[in-house]
């Protein structure tokens, strides 16, 4: 198995649901994207059948059995090992400890935010604002059921830190679009 399938973020994930309780691939799916937005759209199947191949060949998690649930096709069920165990912490402590540098499609886009122009840039950005107040109230009301539902807060703390960086990406596109309409930021003349 190549060692990109190793470096995936989704291993880490995986590792975290086996942590929890064993699991079969199907059902770890299903729990991914019920718990994360931010899981839900960059797991395929296919994907995460290739990610539980790769840690059980690393020794990171081990065959605890097959499951069949009435006509349904047997299952692969899978448990965290003591190996996987320190794998799970290491990258934990790691990924905490360290911040990066993480490229986003739309920090790719805001570099060449000028090909838009001044009237454009406005546009787009004010859509973009508008849809990022959307989502984070729907997600604000995810998180005040959860919360009311009982869920410890560090069983929701992925959806607080999601909701401040939303916050905070919206109160920065709206302090450009201000910054364009009163001519603090300018577009070169050429």
């Amino acid at each position: 198995m190549p060692r990109r399938t190793l470096d995936n973020p989704i291993v880490l994930a995986v590792l975290g649901l086996l942590l929890e309780q064993a699991s079969h691939p199907y059902q770890m799916l299903a729990e991914l994207r019920q718990r994360s937005d931010s899981h839900a759209a960059a797991i395929t199947r296919g994907t995460l059948y290739n990610t539980v191949a790769a840690i059980n060949e690393a020794g990171w998690v081990a065959v605890q059995g097959q499951q069949r649930a009435g006509n349904r096709p047997e299952r692969t069920v899978y448990a965290l090992t003591d190996a996987g165990r320190e794998e799970l912490v290491r990258r934990l402590d790691d990924q905490i400890r360290n911040p990066e540098r993480e490229f986003t499609r739309f920090l790719g886009a805001v570099t060449y935010l000028g090909a838009l122009g001044p009237d454009g840039a406005v546009e787009a950005l004010t859509e973009r604002a508008q849809r990022l107040r959307q989502r984070t109230a729907a997600d604000e009301e995810r998180l005040a059921s959860a919360r009311s539902a009982g869920a410890p807060r560090l069983y929701v703390i992925e959806a607080e830190y999601a909701l401040c960086l939303a916050r905070a990406e919206t109160a920065w596109i709206d302090s450009v679009i201000d910054d364009i309409r009163t001519g603090a930021l300018t577009w070169p003349t050429t």
